[in-house]
């Protein structure tokens, strides 16, 4: 039958890192904790025993190893350098440093760089962050964009006048963990069912409803779950640039299998490039058939570990809780592989879940720290509010005093209702908190509330910074099935190395909010083939500013798009010549300018035209002509066989015989 790896490591006490190595170390290829080895193999390494106290007594003594060693004889001695060899150069220089405090937003990196923001957000934007000029980066983030410009960057803690802080002290963290699916299909249902096993059990981190997010404690490490089910939240947070979900668990009924929401879950998903699980729900129920499941996601790309593929599934009850003790040890399984780590010791930040106002309490807002430790006292600032950290709570209800990365809590201190995703930070003081705050609120009031823009097909050649690889995302939303496969599979087509295309989602029916908000969060083009667009989306696509086009036929959406990619490639140069005319004699008007008289051979000679003076085979000169004379007026246009007086612009030594050759220049559109 065989074994799981991560079975057989739970029973030899072992990592599942162990397991591998000493598996690859005998010849056995695996490709994860998930694989199954024969038995044979297992009893192997059952029966296998350390090796370190033979190696202990291979060993040399110790004493032998801290004798001091022989001088090498005189011709085991390297070679000195000759007199004359010159020396090797001085490494270069590190780059400047720049110092900052933070929080960091873009407006004040631009600032400390010495760079129009407009810089530092397109070069954001390369790196997929989609960030406004008021939005705080966090440290890793800096560093990066600094880097891009040839600078160092350290940013300030909270205390200056405490002592430089130590190296990074990384420290493994909880994976955060969304549920996404289908309604209907048992998301909710499945966090009850996790809650209910875990406290029923007894186990440290049970669960509660109590916030937006809580925690799961098991042996092997904790999990820590948002709360809010389903993939709108999900790309909404992503939108405002808070990607902070870890592992996406897809929830598919067994007995309902892959529906309409279920691939719109799997598109934002595979947007947001976070690893995805399966979790296979109710196969309690009459008529579930776990492996029609596999069957249709088989077909949607993902293969299951048993099929010999990389995707993680686990076949689970909410009624029974039937296989819930699985499903968290793969996730945390899943989080091992990730090797998720964060800086305990780092100045503290914390994205917020969600936010609102108590009358009892004031704003109360739930955070999820990122990195760092926020602690009661803090000085915080999140958006446009500042204020000082009241009281944390942690999900249960309980008061605590600290909270560490991947730690969901309730803050209570701020002087107003932060959004969704934005970034709460501990700057150096209370002070500094209400000067970024102020200065938030003035930039806000100024931009009017403002969007950050989006991609529209007509801007794309401005909207993406130059780089080698050159994408156009799409979601593509139509009336039949036919319609948007023909659709789709005619807009790849169009795609060559120099400009790809990309559909993130490619379904049936009008485009709707989660459209809105995938394109947002990606930065893409809505198309939409007789298909409509609900007023919730049409206000949400003013708000992002997202663009949504809607056609009735194919070929035009084809040209559109094709005219969008085209306007991502630098245009070509194109000359074209105009005209010819012959120097049959030379004039020296004013100080020392020259005026050819000249018979128009061919074509035409127009006055700015550009310029190229020919003798014999070789060109001798290559400019503008400043003025053109039909005796003794001046005209804007000579056409062929018609005599005419040329001056060109600068100093040329014009001879009878030249020719004088008329072009113009002009910037043409490459074509795919």
């Amino acid at each position: 039958m065989g074994i799981r790896i991560y079975t057989l490591a739970k029973e030899l006490g072992k990592d599942n890192k162990e397991i591998i190595a000493r598996l690859k170390a005998m010849g056995v290829e695996v490709k994860s904790h998930s694989s199954t080895i024969a038995d044979e193999v297992a009893d192997r390494l059952r029966q296998e025993r350390p090796a370190a106290p033979a190696a202990k007594e291979a060993a040399p003594p110790k004493k032998a190893a801290g004798k001091p060693k022989a001088a090498p004889p005189p011709s085991a001695a390297p070679p000195k350098a000759a007199p004359g060899k010159p020396k090797a150069a001085p490494p270069a220089p590190p780059p400047p440093r720049i110092a900052l405090t933070a929080p960091v937003t873009v407006r004040r990196l631009a600032e400390g760089l010495g760079l129009p923001p407009g810089d530092i957000i397109t070069r954001l934007m390369k790196f997929g962050v989609m960030a406004a000029i008021n939005q705080t980066l966090d440290a890793d983030t800096v560093e990066i964009i600094a880097h891009e410009f040839g600078r160092e960057v350290s940013i300030g803690r909270e205390r200056p006048e405490a002592p430089a802080a130590p190296p990074k002290r990384l420290v493994p963290r909880a994976p955060v963990v969304t549920f996404m699916g289908h309604i209907d299909h048992g998301k909710t249902s499945l966090l009850d069912a996790i809650r209910r096993t875990r406290v029923a059990e007894r186990e440290a981190g049970g669960i509660t409803q109590h916030i937006g997010a809580y925690e799961v404690a098991l042996d092997k490490g904790r999990i820590t779950f948002l709360d809010t089910p389903g993939h709108e939240t999900f790309t909404a947070m992503r939108a405002r640039g808070a990607n902070v979900t870890d592992i996406a668990v897809l929830v598919v009924a067994a007995d309902d299998g892959v529906m309409p929401q279920t691939r719109e879950a799997i598109d934002h998903a595979r947007a947001a490039k976070v690893p995805i699980m399966v979790a296979v729900n109710k196969i309690d129920k009459p008529g579930a058939s776990p492996e029609k499941v596999r069957g249709q996601l088989l077909e949607a790309g993902f293969t299951p570990e048993e099929y010999g593929g990389q995707t993680i599934f686990c076949d689970v009850s909410a009624v029974t809780r039937q296989g819930i003790d699985h499903l968290l040890e793969m996730i945390v399984l899943q989080a091992e592989v990730l090797e998720l780590r964060a800086d305990a010791d780092a100045a503290p930040e914390a994205i917020v879940i969600e936010a609102r106002m108590d009358r009892g309490r004031g704003a109360v807002a739930t955070v999820l720290v990122r990195s760092g430790t926020l602690r009661v006292g803090n000085p915080i600032v999140c958006g446009p509010y500042a204020g000082k950290v009241k009281a944390l709570f942690d999900f249960r209800g309980g008061r605590v005093v600290e909270a560490g990365p991947s730690t969901p809590v309730e803050v209570l201190g701020l002087d107003g209702v932060p959004q969704p995703g934005e970034l709460l930070t501990v700057p150096a003081g209370d002070r500094e908190a209400r000067r970024i705050a102020e200065e938030r609120r003035i930039d806000r009031a100024a931009a009017g509330g403002a969007a950050v823009s989006k991609m529209t097909l007509e801007e794309l050649f401005s909207k993406i910074s130059a780089g080698k690889a050159k994408e156009l995302l799409l979601v593509i939303k139509g009336d039949v099935q036919g319609s948007v496969e023909a659709l789709r599979d005619a807009l790849v087509k169009l795609g060559t190395e120099k400009v790809a295309v990309s559909i993130l989602r490619c379904a049936v029916g009008d485009v709707n909010e989660n459209d809105v908000m995938l394109a947002a969060a990606s930065d893409a083009v809505i198309i939409g083939f007789q298909a409509r667009i609900d007023v919730a989306a049409k206000e949400l696509s003013r708000r992002e500013s997202v663009e949504i086009k809607l056609y009735n036929v194919i070929y035009e959406v084809i040209e559109d798009v094709r005219k969008a990619m085209e306007g991502l490639l630098e245009p070509a140069i194109r000359e074209t010549v105009i005209g010819r005319a012959e120097v049959r004699q030379v004039f020296r008007v004013g100080k020392g300018d020259r005026v050819a008289g000249c018979l128009v051979v061919d074509g035409k000679v127009t006055e700015n035209a550009r310029a190229r003076v020919i003798r014999g085979e070789k060109i001798i000169h290559e400019g503008t002509i400043a003025s053109l004379r039909r005796f003794k007026d001046a005209v804007r246009e000579v056409r062929g066989g018609t005599e005419c007086g040329i001056r060109l612009a600068g100093a040329v030594d014009l001879q009878e015989g030249d020719s004088i050759e008329a072009f113009t220049m002009e910037k043409v559109p490459q074509r795919l």
